[in-house]
């Protein structure tokens, strides 16, 4: 992966974690990056960015303290994102609240202008980005 991209990246989930960038502003930055699609796993505090040619990287981010709840709940989900985007809530909190509602992990696909919420069984909330559909 080309370093300029990496570092991006890298710039990203420094700055989510940190709580000093939105949600939009990291998909705008990783859009013109040309970043394709990103995997956020709350179990392992990781997340994987990929490329359109395939190319990917692994990269720490932080620890969400809690334990996933076993009933992954889209209500709770779908109440945290609505709770981010009004601004009541920051990044950790957020994170804090998708995981407690069941959320193990997300898949943010930028191509494809949506979040996809996933549980330990499979179950999922699709959350579209605002004015995509």
């Amino acid at each position: 992966m080309d370093q300029t991209v990496h570092s991006i990246i890298r710039d990203c989930i420094t700055a989510s974690d940190d709580e000093r960038i939105t949600f939009g502003e990291v998909v705008g930055k990783l859009i013109a990056a040309g970043v394709e699609r990103y995997d956020a796993d709350l179990v392992r505090s990781e997340k994987t960015f990929y490329m359109p040619d395939g190319d990917s990287t692994v990269l720490p981010s932080s620890r969400i303290d809690g334990t996933a709840s076993a009933d992954f709940s889209p209500a709770t989900v779908e109440a945290a994102v609505r709770a981010i985007q009004a601004g009541q809530i920051r990044y950790k909190e957020f994170c804090r609240r998708i995981l407690a509602g069941g959320c193990v992990g997300y898949q943010v696909s930028l191509a494809g202008r949506r979040a996809i919420y996933y549980g330990r069984t499979g179950d999922a909330h699709v959350e579209w980005f605002p004015g995509a559909r």
